[in-house]
């Protein structure tokens, strides 16, 4: 859908973007999609906030739903996110948390859709650390009636609960693998993501020791269907997540995917935007 589609449902509105994680694909996707859409981002560094340092969660939310039509946030704790909606008069869009990263699963979705035309029956490998990524990566393909696998080390893995509640939420459905091989067996997609995630860094050494095993490389990718491909969130960290001959090669679809999170923030800044008119 080109950007005219949409309108201008965000024409003289603001719109917040709280960072209180840094990112590169996240700002420049949503404040173009901001401006696309008609209105002003302003960008807030966390410290700017200072979440429960400066003030109350509870008060910057009440403070900016009087300025912004949308608050959207990217945070270390999910915590924050909930606090934010039970207090904010209008839309918290989560940008990610360390539960969740959705609008990468929306552009993740466009992506394969692209790719393959629907996910209906189709089979998304994730391999590496059971994260927010692969959690939203599975929840969206699930509800679209995918096959989801997962490859990753014990105890890194999906717990019991969080299972359940996945093969409840749609048509597809969702196994797991300790073997990386067994979850990318015949995939249409293999998904991967860095192994130590932002705050996280204390556990550098002993991830990387870990989750070497789980590497995609060209013999992982070899076992995946033959029209596979490969997809990563980025930043990628080449020779320890997935090799360069990998993520440069012709079955990566990385640089499309990152596009797409323009798509995905212009499209659920638009929903959201348009969904205040219905209530």
């Amino acid at each position: 859908m080109k950007p005219a589609d949409l309108g201008r449902p965000a024409e003289g509105e603001g719109v917040a973007l709280i960072f209180e994680k840094p990112s590169n694909r996240t700002r420049q996707s949503m404040e173009v999609a901001v401006v696309q859409l008609g209105g002003h981002p302003v960008y807030t560094r966390g410290d700017e906030v200072g979440f429960d340092v400066r003030e109350p969660v509870e008060d910057v939310a009440r403070i900016m739903s009087g300025y912004h039509a949308v608050i959207a946030a990217r945070v270390f704790s999910h915590g924050v996110i909930d606090r934010l909606v039970t207090s904010s008069a209008v839309p918290i869009l989560n940008m990610l948390s360390d539960r969740s990263h959705p609008l990468q699963a929306v552009a993740d979705v466009l992506t394969m859709v692209d790719e393959f035309g629907s996910l209906e029956g189709r089979t998304i490998a994730y391999v590496g650390d059971y994260n927010n990524v692969a959690r939203s990566l599975f929840e969206a393909c699930v509800m679209l009636g995918g096959k989801c696998r997962i490859g990753c080390p014990e105890g890194y893995s999906i717990d019991p609960l969080d299972l359940e509640r996945l093969r409840r939420l749609g048509s597809g459905s969702v196994e797991v693998f300790v073997d990386p091989g067994e979850a990318v067996e015949g995939a249409h997609a293999v998904h991967t993501d860095t192994w130590v995630s932002m705050g996280q860094e204390d556990e550098k050494e002993s991830r990387r020791q870990i989750f070497a095993p789980y590497r995609v490389d060209e013999g992982l990718m070899n076992l995946a269907a033959t029209d596979g491909i490969f997809m990563h969130c980025l930043p990628a960290y080449r020779g320890f997540e997935v090799t360069t001959d990998v993520i440069d090669g012709p079955r990566s679809r990385v640089i499309r995917q990152g596009h797409n999170r323009l798509d995905s923030a212009r499209g659920v800044l638009s929903f959201l935007l348009d969904s205040r008119d219905e209530q």
